[in-house]
């Protein structure tokens, strides 16, 4: 154990003597590999921070069923039972509102500012319906049932059309998701842009230290402890990339979030966009470390198959 520990250290203190004999190539490398994390890390910060908007919201869809000019009065008011009766079925039973059409009349006059317009017609061109206010809905997947409550709604006999509010709430859902599947999409690409950087910057100081690894290989030393340090140098490489780029998403939050702010206040909203979590942090330090050390890996395993066919 103690033989496997010093050979480590002994690797570490290498990685860190590569690093600290060219800093100005390692802190370049470091930068383009910190740019190509910046770019998913904001994705994933702007998408964990939007997941909450869509997937938490309260909501409280509205539906509005606006029944046949043809239906009388009284076969109008009547229709309510069969509207409650749906709503029982489908165990979402909310609150249901008669309104005649002489009060939508007088609601259009008063939104719309079109009362004089309105009253040349002579006639009243609304017909009577009812709103249905659905208790509160914990998140956008269970809104879903409103479509099954309005499709019972619309099959009943005397309703000309059904109305729902919440189809902003199903498009929230389906950008973030989009916004996911992207997001993953560019994850993987630049991963791979990592994992070249890695390949290249490993495989020059390889070239650099060849006539040290010969001697190394003449003197008895195996493949895995003259190449090791190599692999620390690549996790060193990717652990201050990924670093680099935290930081760097961190300062890009501060300017955004007072456009963010500014505009949520329109909405009387307090929402701004927040770091990710110390666990998400960590993970993505060793995500950066670990592509560090597959580009390592890559570039020492062609080194080792060059020399073996040489």
């Amino acid at each position: 154990m103690n033989i496997w520990l010093r050979q480590h250290g002994f690797a570490l203190r290498q990685a860190f003597r590569n690093a600290l004999g060219a800093p100005a190539s390692f802190l370049i490398n470091a930068v383009v590999i910190a740019i190509a994390f910046a770019l998913p890390l904001t994705g994933l910060t702007v998408l964990e921070n939007l997941r909450p908007l869509s997937g938490q919201l309260v909501v409280e869809p509205e539906i509005s069923v606006f029944i046949d000019m043809a239906v009388t009065r009284n076969d109008a008011l009547a229709l309510g039972k069969d509207i409650r009766r749906v709503l029982q079925d489908s165990k979402h039973p909310g609150k249901v509102e008669f309104l005649p059409r002489e009060k939508a009349l007088d609601m259009l006059k008063q939104q719309s500012g079109l009362s004089e317009t309105l009253d040349i017609l002579g006639t009243n061109p609304l017909p009577d319906g009812y709103l249905i206010k659905l208790p509160r809905f914990d998140n956008a997947a269970d809104a879903g049932a409103v479509d099954a409550i309005a499709a019972s709604l619309q099959a009943l006999a005397g309703i000309k059309h059904v109305q729902v509010d919440s189809a902003w709430i199903k498009r929230l859902a389906a950008l973030v998701h989009l916004l996911g599947v992207v997001l993953v999409i560019l994850a993987g690409t630049l991963g791979i842009v990592v994992v070249t950087v890695v390949f290249n910057t490993i495989r020059l100081q390889v070239l650099t230290q060849r006539e040290e690894i010969a001697v190394s290989q003449l003197v008895g030393a195996t493949d895995t402890f003259i190449y090791r340090p190599f692999y620390y140098t690549g996790a060193l490489l990717g652990l201050c990339a990924a670093g680099l780029a935290m930081v760097a998403v961190a300062l890009i939050l501060r300017p955004v979030n007072a456009a963010v702010a500014e505009f949520a206040r329109l909405y009387a909203s307090e929402f701004t966009l927040v770091a990710l979590d110390p666990l998400a942090t960590m993970l993505l330090l060793g995500l950066g470390a670990l592509l560090g050390v597959a580009g390592a890996v890559l570039s020492v395993s062609r080194h080792l198959a060059a020399s073996a066919t040489s």
